[in-house]
């Protein structure tokens, strides 16, 4: 296979990199006690009057109001007195709220001019290789995980042949969805795998799905045989010999992606029971015992061409089942006995076939892939929105195998993410999801968890019944401190009495000792404070942004400071609107970019 005639796009220096992690991190901790505070306090702890001067009203509008626009070169003039004004010297309030929207803009992954274009990336992998068209995935996903396995796939495939490797682990696979369209539609050799078993039973739900979109396929794939017939018939009704349609003898299995719905002629050869109608032929004269002997000439072939074909789904989405036998007068056993052989067979026989093979296993730093993978072979790593510490281990496995050429991962759930230096107590171990760069290491740097969570924002009700419940069990019942946790009461909940009294059982509170006059006091009292515990809200979501470049910069920089790195960048995948965590952490070894 040839190399691409086009070089990697520029890449962001090792010391570029790191100076935008220390002008974001600079910002970020004087911003970060506000971020930290847990919004369930917001009353018991006076929150309001701890973090912010302004008042709610105020702070709603200078968030609302339109802010100038942000560019790199803005972000290059930075200096540690920029923003100064933001936060008060001696109370370490805010109280500048448009200065602290445009400083926390001016750290967007946009605005700092740090992510690779997604189009330069493709265009100098693909060289003068076009773009595939194939199978669409909005039959048997939702929209959200379309988009997100069809934009991802096609970077990954196009690492692959760019790193000259036919092998992908998934880690953190799930459901398969990526796994399976990878080696379905660019005919790769995929191993997914995940920690959880639940997953593996919703394998089997996509599965029925992959099933049904198939068998859409071989519909449409006999509509097109029929027309084509009939328009060689009318093009050459001359020819009285017998024309058979050749079926393609090119091995789907060495094709770079499956062939377009017009070339699908492969669909014939899984029919739902035994192979009846194999090739088509425009008969005019031909004895009966030629006939019957190419047929069963062809059957053969094409019996292993059926085969071969079977290695684009997983094992059990399509059964297989013998031309010489009637499949209703099989057992569920022989069935099964006869598809495993016939799987089992193939495999042994193709080693560049493309197949899904689903794992069970807990993936860690320390993981050796050798131990889960028996043909380990040169690959790829790619992960779509592995979560928490997935994400890092996934980047500390790809620097330290020799075997994995390239890495492709989207992170997800910060909130999951351990910290070397919050609790340290609780874990021990030396793997830590953050940080982890050098720089931030030294640094001692700690987000917190409920700065990770900032992300996630709720509707204000839902965090005003909490607060106020909160308020409730401190003063009610002593409670400042539950093992227990309320959870999605608010959503099942029919009013905020109802909320309460569910909330209380959930803690294992009695709640006779509390009256619905009572309940409704407590609202009535801080109903007015409403806005207060909205504006904080707003501003946590302002700063959810940053903090998770800073994630992103610090994956980057680690992967800058190891020395077998040809090429790293974050790169902007997705839309986000669709799948806001829309970025990706990618990088290839220097043995791969010859």
């Amino acid at each position: 296979m040839s190399r691409p005639a086009l070089a990697l796009p520029p890449q962001l220096s090792p010391a570029a990199a790191e100076g935008t992690l220390r002008r974001v991190s600079r910002f970020l901790a004087r911003a970060l006690p506000l971020c930290r505070a847990h919004t369930v306090e917001f009353y018991t702890r006076g929150l309001w009057d701890r973090f912010v001067a302004p008042r709610p009203a105020a702070v709603l509008e200078a968030l609302r109001r339109p802010l100038t626009e942000a560019s790199g070169a803005a972000v290059e003039g930075w200096d540690d007195d920029t923003f100064s004004e933001v936060f008060c010297e001696n109370s370490e309030k805010l109280i500048n709220v448009h200065s602290f929207a445009l400083a926390a803009k001016y750290c967007s992954l946009s605005s700092l001019g740090v992510c690779t274009p997604l189009e330069d990336v493709l265009e100098a992998l693909r060289g003068d290789n076009q773009g595939t068209t194939g199978i669409k995935t909005d039959e048997f996903m939702n929209n959200k995980k379309s988009h997100e396995v069809q934009v991802m796939s096609e970077l990954v495939v196009n690492i692959a042949n760019y790193c000259d490797i036919k092998q992908v682990i998934d880690i953190g696979s799930g459901k398969g969805y990526l796994s399976s369209f990878l080696s379905m539609q660019y005919n790769l050799k995929v191993y997914g795998i995940d920690s959880s078993n639940i997953n593996t039973n919703g394998a089997h739900e996509r599965n029925r799905k992959l099933k049904k979109h198939w068998r859409s396929y071989q519909s449409r794939g006999k509509a097109n045989l029929k027309s084509q017939r009939l328009e060689k018939a009318n093009d050459r009704p001359e020819e009285s010999e017998i024309k058979c349609k050749a079926i393609n003898e090119k091995p789907l299995n060495n094709d770079s992606s499956l062939q377009s719905q017009d070339q699908m002629a492969i669909q014939d050869l899984v029919p739902s029971c035994g192979f009846k109608g194999i090739a088509t032929c425009e008969m005019s004269k031909q004895t009966e015992a030629d006939l019957v002997a190419w047929t069963q000439s062809d059957e053969n072939k094409l019996s292993e061409e059926t085969l071969a074909i079977l290695n684009v789904l997983p094992a059990d989405v399509v059964e297989v089942s013998s031309s010489q036998c009637n499949c209703g007068e099989l057992c569920e056993e022989e069935k099964a006995r006869r598809k495993m052989v016939s799987l089992k067979a193939n495999v042994s026989k193709s080693s560049e076939s493309n197949l899904y093979f689903p794992l069970t296993s807990c993936i860690t730093a320390k993981t050796e892939l050798s131990d889960i993978i028996t043909d380990l072979e040169d690959c790829m790593m790619v992960g779509l929105h592995t979560c928490g510490d997935l994400a890092a281990n996934t980047l500390r496995i790809f620097t330290a195998k020799p075997e994995i050429k390239a890495v492709c991962s989207v992170g997800c759930c910060y909130h999951l993410l351990s910290e070397q230096f919050e609790n340290q107590e609780e874990c021990p171990s030396e793997a830590w999801g953050f940080p982890m760069c050098q720089y931030l290491k030294d640094k001692g740097w700690c987000c917190g968890r409920n700065a990770r969570m900032s992300a996630c924002l709720l509707p204000t009700e839902s965090l005003f019944y909490r607060a106020v419940f909160q308020v409730i069990i401190e003063e009610i019942y002593g409670v400042t401190k539950s093992d227990r946790h309320v959870g999605k009461t608010f959503s099942k909940s029919s009013s905020f009495i109802d909320y309460v009294r569910k909330s209380l059982k959930k803690l294992e509170l009695d709640d006779s000792k509390l009256p619905d006059s009572c309940i409704m006091d407590y609202y009535e009292k801080y109903k007015h404070r409403m806005n207060e515990l909205e504006a904080f809200n707003m501003l946590k979501v302002v700063l959810a942004p940053c903090i998770e470049v800073l994630i992103l910069l610090d994956r980057l920089c680690y992967l800058k400071e190891q020395e077998n790195i040809a090429w790293s960048g974050l790169v902007k995948l997705f839309d986000p609107v669709k799948s806001p965590r829309c970025c990706a952490v990618i990088a290839l070894k220097k043995e791969s970019c010859f």
